[in-house]
């Protein structure tokens, strides 16, 4: 074979936008698709495994271990969690204006582990000096700070590792672009696995050895998670970053909305698009503004249409938060035996939401999508946003069912005459909790995994972490927001000596007046979300 030959080989071979761990062109057979995709997948098992297992009981440590009161551990629970994955925006800003996914991942990964051995060691100085009633203010400081570096950590980790592992499937190639829409799936399916574990594993640990061990095993996993992510380099395909300023996506995006602004005084061009005023980037200003390319002014018009869709997926967010704090809270009040003898930590049954993920997925890739495909003739069954909208109904008939669950509870508690015996066990089974986190799961695999492939699509190819910052923070801001609407519904049902719905006895709360709020909110949300889908067009494949 002749040198021509041989290169006209080696360029079919390779994949477009993408190269090897030298910076040559990454070759299809050599590098990518599932071989990589799976071990990054491991990866971020790993990273959840260490995550969750911190998470999961924290209200928990907060209540039991650091003396917060129910309401105020609900709100540092939201406000971090809500800190976590906000901070992704920043992240996926510095991955992809400057450091690359890679890096950023591996930075992110030793500020991870840094939070984590920091966390271990404020658990060990607070068991250490259990004799007092409550940890002193600078082991208050130590705990918390340890906390937000975990939060800052996973900000970087977070929208890049997904991204990352997005990006081993070609989306110019039919196959692979089909294999990326299951990646999705898979990556969420493979991480519920690892939570469950975590959280069976991890809450034990933390209920029945010590904090410290609880804390500790999660930092050893993500050291493992580190060395793993590394040794799998060479398998990798990297996006090809273009060095040019004027082809940065920051740049060339905010160009239009400068050029804009400039020109706004200017004779608009007759365009069909959406977001008319960006037209006039494309024209030749006064003050010697180049225009801007009709690529770059559709991009920037993608991204704004994108910002309506953002807030009523945040909107229909908010009671995701309660799932780890108030529905373990709840937990902790009703009969916890599972087996004659057998009885389990309230927080374990987060579990459950795993499992439903883990039967859902091969679900929904081998039976649902199928049946659909018939019915629909696309390829994906169903488009994105009708996923979403799939998973915010799911959500509001989760609500309903909680806050009946809920009213039960109380019921019970007030036939037996245990309203004000807070410490007493309500004579309810914890399997009545069941169907309510077995939902859970399903609206994961439609909600979240579908708002994470519809922010990453939706976007351009450069800015792909950003994409998926938008889907986690608005997963974080919604924590945000929950944190706010249980404060203000603290004050407001709790002043002139009056029983406020998030009483430290949770036999005179009413939680599930909470619930039917979050319920009617999540409608709400709904409504608005199917009004702005109607009029949304996506991007074209070769666009992105």
């Amino acid at each position: 074979m002749s040198v021509p030959e041989e290169e006209a080989a080696l360029l079919q071979d390779s994949v477009s936008g993408s190269v090897d761990h030298r910076g040559n062109p990454a070759g299809r057979s050599s590098t990518g698709r599932w071989r990589s995709a799976g071990l990054i997948i491991g990866v971020e098992v790993a990273e959840r495994f260490a995550y969750v297992g911190i998470a999961c009981n924290m209200i928990t440590y907060l209540t039991e271990q650091l003396g917060q009161s129910t309401a105020t551990a609900a709100v540092n629970v939201n406000t971090w969690s809500g800190t976590a994955s906000t901070l992704p925006i920043i992240g996926a800003f510095v991955a992809d204006a400057y450091l690359g996914r890679y890096r950023t991942i591996l930075i992110s990964s030793l500020i991870y582990i840094l939070g984590l051995g920091l966390l271990t060691l404020s658990a060990s100085l607070t068991l250490l000096g259990n004799g007092s009633a409550k940890p002193s203010f600078l082991m208050n400081v130590l705990f918390f700070c340890s906390l937000y570096l975990v939060a800052i950590a996973q900000g970087g980790h977070k929208p890049c590792v997904q991204a990352f592992g997005a990006d081993q499937f070609d989306a110019d190639h039919p196959k692979e672009r089909i294999a990326r829409g299951s990646f999705f799936n898979w990556w969420f399916l493979c991480l519920s696995g690892g939570i469950a574990i975590s959280i069976l594993v991890m809450v034990y640990i933390q209920s029945n050895v010590n904090w410290a061990f609880g804390f500790g095993i999660p930092c050893l996993f993500m050291v493992m998670a580190l060395a793993i992510f590394f040794l799998g380099r060479k398998t990798y395909r990297y996006p090809e970053r273009n060095r040019e300023k004027d082809n940065n996506g920051f740049v060339r995006i905010g160009r239009v909305f400068v050029a804009a602004f400039k020109n706004r005084n200017l004779m608009s061009l007759k365009n069909s698009g959406q977001v008319d005023f960006l037209a006039k980037a494309m024209l030749l200003g006064e003050e010697g503004v180049e225009p801007c390319s009709n690529v770059d002014v559709e991009d920037a018009k993608g991204l704004i249409m994108l910002i309506p869709i953002w807030i009523t997926t945040m909107m229909s967010m908010v009671p995701y938060a309660q799932y780890s704090t108030l529905f373990t809270k709840q937990g902790v009040t009703v009969d916890r035996r599972i087996l004659p003898g057998l009885e389990i930590p309230p927080a374990s049954f987060l579990s459950l939401m795993s499992i439903s993920v883990l039967i859902s997925v091969p679900i929904y890739e081998h039976v649902f999508l199928p049946i659909v495909r018939k019915i629909t003739k696309r390829p994906n069954g169903i488009t994105m946003l009708q996923r979403i909208g799939t998973g915010m109904v799911l959500t509001f008939f989760n609500m309903v069912l909680a806050a009946l669950v809920e009213a039960k509870r109380l019921r019970i508690a007030e036939e037996h005459g245990l309203i004000d015996k807070r410490d007493v066990t309500i004579p309810m089974s914890i399997w009545w909790f069941v169907p309510q986190y077995m939902l859970v799961g399903m609206i994961e695999v439609f909600g979240l995994v579908g708002a994470q492939e519809f922010f990453y699509d939706q976007v351009p190819s450069e800015l792909r972490s950003i994409g998926l910052a938008f889907s986690l923070s608005a997963l974080g801001l919604s924590n945000f927001l929950s944190g706010l609407v249980i404060i203000v519904v603290n004050w407001a049902t709790g002043r002139d000596g009056g029983h406020s719905w998030f009483n430290n006895n949770l036999n005179r709360s009413h939680i599930d007046y909470f619930y039917w709020l979050l319920a009617a909110s999540t409608a709400i949300a709904f409504f608005a979300f199917v009004f702005i889908s109607r009029s949304y067009v996506y991007r074209r494949v070769d666009q992105v």
